[in-house]
């Protein structure tokens, strides 16, 4: 993988590029923990249990956070692997000091660490090289991860695009963690892609699961450059049609598009794109939701209020808004409940800082620092 091309940023840049960030990690926070209390329940089950006729969506349903994992605003392993994919993105930056430069390897090793925190009763502060996340306790609980990814990260062995893990795997489950490389907006949008997909296949080797996260990928780093999001698809739609099996994901993202045109967004149109129990209908389904979107709240209402995997599919359409609007747009109210929203900040701030004023916090001559404390290089 080639190096990317570096940018200048003026601080108005700075400062619109972190919202950015912050909106994209926190917003798939308040989709996650919006869908984690209904993610196993049925349309009817959560009218049933939540809604109110002509709720959420304009179709009844929940409409806002409800208890999960024994609390309000609770997170599931979505939010938890999106954490760690921005760990092992900083990582790979650091580690460029040292001529050390290839980022898939880098993410492995961070969704590694990941696994660690569903094996262990807690961090090992032995551990130098694990840097600051790994050590947050709160991060030692099992919520929900997709079997691919607990075997997918089982081992040390790394899947490649080549000889993908677990092959037949067609959930979401790496899908829901791709949304920081969209937010490498000094890349090219075809190196973003590629890298999404190579770390896709290190736990989902189905095409409709990897090149979804491909196309999701670029369709974040669309809107992350300003772009708009029906730019976004119709750049991943290019970028993913030389993909063998990439005709599932194209169809799927093509029919969202269409749908916006279709009548009042409800629960109707969401169910024509399929349940998101597989990639690509989640991805559908998310793009579908965070394009009629009058705003952040009804656009995750929408999206966790049907028969699939609710967190996926809100996670998914959460960091689209965000990273399209920012943090400010973000519901406060979700926000003061979510689990785990100081880690958030703090590494989508760390990541802003890396990619905008990297040379400033580290370089090759540096071996020890407070920056390679909390991300070592080795």
């Amino acid at each position: 993988m080639s190096t990317p091309s570096g940018a200048v940023w003026g601080r108005a840049e700075q400062q619109d590029f972190r919202s950015r960030v912050r909106g994209a990690l926190l917003g798939g926070g308040l989709g996650d923990a919006l869908g984690a209390g209904v993610a196993t329940l049925t349309l009817d089950e959560i009218r049933a249990a939540h809604g109110v006729p002509g709720g959420a969506g304009g179709g009844g349903g929940v409409g806002d956070l409800v208890p999960a994992y024994g609390r309000r605003g609770a997170v599931t392993a979505n939010t938890q692997l999106t954490l760690f994919t921005v760990d092992g993105l900083i990582r790979a930056q650091v580690r460029r000091d040292i001529g050390a430069w290839h980022p898939p390897t880098d993410v492995h090793r961070a969704h590694l660490r990941w696994a660690a925190t569903q094996r262990d009763w807690g961090p090992d502060l032995r551990r130098k090289d694990n840097g600051w996340l790994a050590q947050e306790e709160w991060l030692y609980v099992r919520r929900d991860p997709t079997i691919s990814c607990l075997t997918g990260f089982g081992d040390q062995v790394m899947g490649t695009l080549d000889q993908p893990k677990n092959p037949i795997a067609q959930d979401a489950g790496a899908l829901v963690r791709s949304a920081p490389f969209g937010l490498l907006v000094g890349w090219e949008p075809q190196l973003v892609c590629q890298l999404a997909l190579e770390c896709a296949v290190q736990t989902h080797g189905s095409p409709g699961a990897f090149i979804s996260a491909g196309a999701y990928a670029v369709i974040v780093h669309e809107i992350a450059r300003g772009g708009t999001l029906e730019a976004g698809v119709e750049r991943a739609c290019v970028l993913i049609a030389p993909r063998t099996g990439h005709e599932p994901v194209t169809a799927a993202l093509r029919q969202a598009l269409d749908l916006v045109r279709q009548g009042v967004p409800g629960p109707g149109q969401i169910a024509a794109l399929g349940d998101g129990r597989t990639a690509e209908s989640a991805l559908a389904v998310a793009v579908y939701c965070a394009l009629v979107a009058e705003d952040v709240r009804q656009g995750l209402r929408l999206a966790v209020n049907h028969d699939g995997p609710s967190a996926a599919t809100g996670t998914l359409c959460g960091s689209l808004l965000g990273a399209m609007h920012g943090e400010t747009a973000l519901p406060p109210a979700w926000l003061a409940e979510l689990e785990g929203r100081p880690t958030l900040l703090e590494i989508a701030d760390d990541f802003a800082m890396e990619m905008t004023q990297g040379p400033a916090l580290h370089s090759p001559d540096v071996t020890e620092s407070g920056w390679l404390t909390r991300y070592p290089r080795g």
